[in-house]
């Protein structure tokens, strides 16, 4: 049986890929992938890694010295992968959809607790302190909300909001066809917004899209919400937007520097980081840690998707999630090159 290292594995990530890949032997590595931990999968014929994994120039190196033709993403974003140092050398796959239910209702809960203060008044409760003072929120029915990024997850949240009576206006580079959403460009997204949700990848393109020149353009009191990746939002910006009043509050499952941080225990550490330390003190935020995805069905998911790119790889199969240098947005472009075994090499 081929042999794959899994790294970064939590408890949850292995009871599903050892009951749906029962063909394959999972090495699970407690450490994230990196430039000093490649070394931990030599004598495997692939690495399984997840979203802040440091898929560097330095680790493909290392990958390719001993011998491993495949990295198998466990996630849909891979921002964290070096294309060009891996063209050529090292195919790259991924999980595209796992569930965007798990990520759009998380968005949403995010979105209900942070404007109607549930997580201040659960603290105040547990002390019984039954004061009603500082909890007022707004409601979301009749309110605009600006839909960053129409992917399956955009559209997804988006129908949860139509539940709620929310009028929506969305923003993509690569706009969905026929599906009703008003477009607008980002400035106009940004003024008339009472809500701001980002689901769209990180690429250079969208990287700050919530920048300090973003935030001046927005109508005080905007809630912004972001269930996808941490460098969309320019951290030193939003601070500045929290203290003047242009945000009222934020519900945010990712952060910009989240790597060293997040799924672990770092209860009993000083946190050096002084942005994640503001933005954890604020009242006004709600803070998880990554944790949009995990739900039952998710996972299960994740390890099926996976395990079927393991076999279409070592059946010599054509690769359905491979990405690589020449794919743009997880979307495959016309100058993607795949071969006539379709495979990106």
């Amino acid at each position: 049986m081929k042999k794959i290292a899994v790294f970064d594995t939590k408890p949850y990530d292995k009871e599903w890929f050892e009951k749906l890949g029962d063909h394959y032997t999972f090495k699970f590595i407690e450490s994230k992938l990196n430039k000093d931990t490649a070394g931990l999968a030599k004598g495997c014929q692939g690495v399984c890694a997840f979203v802040n994994d440091e898929i560097c120039k330095e680790t493909i190196e290392q990958l390719e010295e001993l011998g491993i033709p495949l990295i198998a993403m466990r996630c849909a974003g891979y921002s964290n992968v070096d294309f060009k140092a891996a063209y050529g050398k090292i195919h790259v796959v991924r999980v595209p959809v796992y569930s965007p239910h798990a990520v759009a209702e998380h968005t949403m809960a995010l979105l209900l607790a942070v404007n109607r203060k549930i997580h201040k008044a659960y603290n105040r409760t547990r002390d019984f302190n039954f004061s009603l003072n500082g909890l007022t929120g707004m409601d979301l029915y009749g309110k605009t909300i600006g839909i960053i990024g129409t992917g399956k997850i955009g559209q997804t949240f988006i129908e949860i909001c139509k539940g709620f009576g929310m009028r929506i206006l969305a923003y993509d580079l690569y706009p969905a066809k026929n599906l009703g959403y008003e477009y607008v460009d980002l400035d106009t997204l940004f003024r008339e917004s009472d809500v701001i949700s980002l689901h769209c990848p990180l690429t250079e393109q969208t990287k700050h899209i919530l920048s300090r020149e973003a935030f001046h353009k927005m109508k005080k009191g905007v809630y912004i919400i972001n269930t996808s990746r941490g460098t969309l939002i320019e951290t030193e910006a939003l601070l500045e937007a929290l203290n003047n009043g242009t945000v009222a509050g934020a519900g945010l499952d990712v952060y910009e520097e989240e790597a060293e941080y997040f799924f672990e225990d770092m209860s009993g550490v000083i946190m050096k980081d002084d942005m994640l330390s503001l933005l954890v003190s604020k009242p006004n935020v709600l803070l998880t840690s990554h944790q949009a995805f995990l739900t039952n069905e998710a996972l299960e998911n994740i390890a099926r998707v996976t395990i079927q790119n393991l076999d279409e790889f070592f059946e010599e199969k054509a690769l359905t999630n491979e990405v690589c240098y020449h794919c743009q947005t997880g979307k495959i472009m016309e100058n993607c090159r795949k071969n006539e075994k379709g495979r990106c090499f």
